[in-house]
């Protein structure tokens, strides 16, 4: 019996539904991974984004099986993908205690024990090598952001040698812009505002952030009062940025510092090295302020 003929299971499509739903924590990490496996990937831009993750698998999996004449081929693709999968590391930042990693690994498995007859066929096998080779040329092709941050990297060494503090002070400014647009953040460089500086601005997860940039030392208490000032007076910026190479004294904190978080250089090197991607630690550290109003925790603290 060849493919065209199988009737996927009802099982193997809820075991492929739960699957999708917990091999990525990000929503946005799924949607490239499936608009990446499907040869029609069109049918992604018809899918609700806006919900749950379950919400939109569900979605997905019903367009596509209650139209196997088109997606046949793809949903054995997504089958074939996900069994697969055997990398969970995108999901250790996210993991605290091991049960989101647990939880994929089970679902796949059984997705594996639910259609291994359609993949132990030799010629589905065949198919699979050919597709999963697809896969990896498409997902070759969008790895131009590692080579984006290696040349950032190497970049932000060449700023940290130099023995001018001004200039390397100027510098920081547009190395800082040129990394959140690589993460799509819409940074804006510095400008004046009523005779304040402000060092730059950039947009995360809908909110506006004033940024405050500096590498000359570390940042004290009046520092961040200036900061936290400029950011709670204006109408529409909700949070603030201070990015402090050198960290901060240890006076530092202090409880009113409520509207603002904090990166440092260990920050800056955890993303230009791919420990973690800039919008992921963002979220991160919001996170951890509201829950601890802990404004400064680098990126070995969150995950340590």
């Amino acid at each position: 019996m060849n493919q065209q003929n199988k009737k996927i299971s009802a099982q193997g499509i809820l075991a492929l539904k739960e699957a999708l739903s917990v091999i990525f924590w990000k929503k946005e990490q799924l949607k490239d991974f499936v608009k990446l496996t499907l040869n029609n990937s069109s049918i992604v831009n018809y899918i609700d984004w806006s919900g749950s993750k379950r919400e939109s698998v569900k979605e997905l999996l019903e367009r596509m099986t209650n139209r196997l004449d088109i997606y046949r081929d793809d949903l054995m693709n997504l089958i074939l993908a996900v069994t697969d999968f055997n990398d969970y590391s995108h999901l250790e930042f996210w993991d605290e205690d091991g049960s989101k990693r647990k939880k994929a690994k089970l679902a796949v498995e059984k997705l594996r024990t639910q259609t291994k007859g359609y993949i132990q066929i030799t010629k589905e096998k065949d198919d699979a090598r050919k597709r999963k080779l697809e896969v990896e040329k498409r997902i070759a092709k969008s790895k131009s952001l590692d080579d984006e941050l290696i040349a950032l990297k190497n970049r932000f060494i060449e700023i940290s040698m130099m023995t001018n503090l001004q200039k390397r002070g100027f510098e920081l400014e547009p190395f800082l812009n040129d990394l959140f647009l690589l993460y799509d953040l819409d940074p804006k460089g510095s400008f004046k505002n009523y005779g304040e500086q402000i060092d730059g601005a950039f947009t995360f997860d809908n909110t506006d952030y004033l940024m405050e940039a500096k590498w000359k030392r570390q940042v004290d208490r009046s520092d961040l009062a200036s900061f936290t000032y400029k950011v709670e007076t204006k109408l529409r910026i909700a949070m603030g940025l201070m990015v402090t190479i050198d960290g901060l004294t240890p006076q530092a904190i202090a409880p009113e510092f409520k509207s603002i978080i904090i990166m440092d250089g260990v920050d800056i090197m955890a993303v230009l090295e791919g420990r973690v991607k800039l919008p992921d630690l963002l979220y991160r550290k919001r996170r951890k302020a509201n829950e601890t109003g802990k404004i400064y925790v680098n990126y070995f603290e969150l995950i340590g």
